[in-house]
């Protein structure tokens, strides 16, 4: 039998039993569409996923894809803007217009949206985590963290990863 009381915690009890059930994907997946997080530590920012622009058939699409295969590697924009073809100035250009922000603002949040899933679903030390995901250390990790979800990577991986919190509350 579980129980709970009030509104908030029947959210909290209904993410458990999907957690149980269907395993902590389903219930992550489940607390963003809520605008909820997966576990409440008392004064957490809400999670929402902040979707990355579709690729279309502009001229920066293959590059951004080829950019998400190695995000683990040093990316210039130099080197962005050879994979397109184009000159900086140009790239920049187009890939702005197409994204709606800088290649390197685009490459960052996306460096954190794989922290994040790495975060949600592996047990790698910090520091192997941020070199994955190309952002170099876990100090360098942990600060643009801090900028972008006001949270730790550690206090996320509590949130959000697989095995949840250990306290029962």
């Amino acid at each position: 039998m579980l129980t709970s009381a009030g509104v908030a915690a029947g959210v909290d009890l209904c993410l458990h039993l999907i957690r149980r059930d269907h395993g902590a994907a389903a219930a992550n997946r489940a607390a963003r569409m809520c605008v909820v997080p997966p576990w409440r530590d008392g004064g957490q920012a809400q999670f929402i996923d902040r979707p990355v622009p579709e690729p279309t058939l502009a001229s920066t699409t293959a590059t951004r894809a080829w950019a998400l295969e190695h995000l683990g590697e040093p990316l210039t924009l130099g080197r962005l803007a050879e994979h397109a073809r184009m000159s900086l100035r140009s790239f920049t250009r187009r890939f702005r217009d197409e994204v709606g922000m800088t290649p390197v603002q685009w490459l960052t949040a996306q460096r954190l949206e794989l922290a994040k899933q790495l975060l949600e679903t592996t047990d790698l030390p910090v520091d192997l985590v941020a070199h994955r995901a190309g952002i170099g250390s876990g100090n360098s990790l942990r600060a643009h963290m801090r900028t972008a979800f006001g949270i730790s990577p550690a206090a996320y991986r509590r949130a959000f990863g697989p095995a949840g919190p250990t306290a029962t509350g």
